[in-house]
């Protein structure tokens, strides 16, 4: 009996990998859209309770959340141009970087300058062919981009606007002595989800500042653009802010840096983990989402498997959500306290302490 069990559990895990796998081109817009409905939530609420019309107010949060956006493209658009001033300059290093790993692979492993021309020369054949795909692949990668980006702010707006219609929906599902646990979970899901996307950006923002601090005492160049870049590339768990700081570390030696830039730009990224790991995140985001690190892995690396970088994006939330789900229904509870971070550490995060009476409803 227990085996059989374990075989159906271990049937539907497969099963849902599979079809979360298939239906990647439709899933990924309608789960952005979801996880950013519940961050701009709040801001709704907020314009109703003003008076506001509820489809105005869904359209008039949207609005708030592209400015946001907009504004940060044009910031980056800006540092861009300063560093592209330097472009020359920039390729001049790159190449003295390239002559000098060239000398090196000719003294240590004995390949003349002419084999490695060679070597480099058949990998680069059908150069032209090969161009053109990459610039087909590009075009379509960019329109599909666009498409998606329209698709899930249209899928934002449709979840703020029928929000009730959905919620109604859940609660017909389940039976009348499960209603208020529904309804519980579904607040509950909500507010997790809010409180660890909107401590991800207040603290994106407090990595701004730190590295840009960092970086401007190194003396990177356009400073600012690459402590954006860490600081977006944070939304990617783990690999992101690597990402980030070896892009630095290869633009310090392009600029002519030394070996001591290089030092400093990695001291400068150690420092800011440190105060991430043990500061800014128990004091803004705490105990919000309270994953086992084990499983916080796991399930990033699943989710970069079925739907790349978006689903490293999306993996934490998600299981957030599906951990608030387990708490509640008894069968799950078991897989809710695995997957769980079992610490006992009090949530100290700035919400909990500025958050009075919720509004839960929808």
């Amino acid at each position: 009996m227990y085996l059989s069990r374990t075989i159906r559990l271990l049937l539907l895990f497969i099963l849902s990998i599979a079809i979360l796998y298939i239906s990647k081109s439709v899933l990924v817009p309608l789960t952005f859209g979801a996880v950013l409905a519940m961050l701009l939530l709040p801001i709704s609420r907020w314009l109703e309770r003003r008076g506001i019309n509820r489809g105005i107010s869904s359209i008039l949060s949207l609005l708030i959340f592209g400015l946001l956006v907009v504004g940060l493209v044009f910031l980056l658009h800006w540092q861009i141009g300063d560093l592209l001033k330097d472009f020359s300059k920039l390729q001049e290093q790159l190449t003295n970087l390239f002559n000098q790993a060239r000398d090196y692979v000719r003294s240590q492993f004995g390949i003349s300058t002419r084999q490695q021309q060679q070597i480099l020369k058949e990998q680069q054949s059908g150069g032209m062919e090969k161009a053109a795909g990459m610039a087909m692949g590009t075009l379509m990668s960019t329109l599909s981009l666009m498409v998606s980006t329209v698709l899930v702010m249209v899928y934002v707006f449709l979840f703020l606007y029928f929000r009730r219609h959905f919620k109604t929906f859940i609660l017909r599902l389940v039976s009348v002595e499960s209603k208020a646990t529904a309804e519980k979970v579904i607040d509950e899901a909500s507010c997790v989800t809010q409180q660890y996307l909107t401590g991800l950006g207040l603290m994106i923002v407090m990595l701004w500042i730190l590295y840009g601090i960092g970086f401007s005492i190194v003396g990177i160049k356009s400073a600012i653009f690459f402590a954006i870049l860490c600081g977006i590339l944070e939304i990617v768990p783990f690999a992101g802010n690597i990402t980030g700081t070896a892009i630095t570390v290869l633009i310090a030696f392009a600029q002519g840096g030394d070996i001591n830039m290089v030092f400093g730009v990695l001291i400068t990224y150690a420092i800011v983990q440190f105060t991430q790991t043990y500061i800014l995140e128990p004091l803004i985001v705490g105990n919000q989402v309270n994953l086992n690190p084990l499983f916080t892995i796991f399930i990033i690396v699943v989710g970069e498997a079925i739907w790349g970088i978006a689903g490293m994006v999306l993996a934490i939330p998600v299981l957030g959500m599906f951990k608030v789900v387990c708490d509640h229904v008894e069968p799950l509870k078991p897989y809710g306290y695995l997957i769980g971070n079992q610490s006992g550490k009090a949530d100290n995060s700035i919400f909990k302490r500025m958050a009075g009476p919720r509004n839960n409803q929808l």
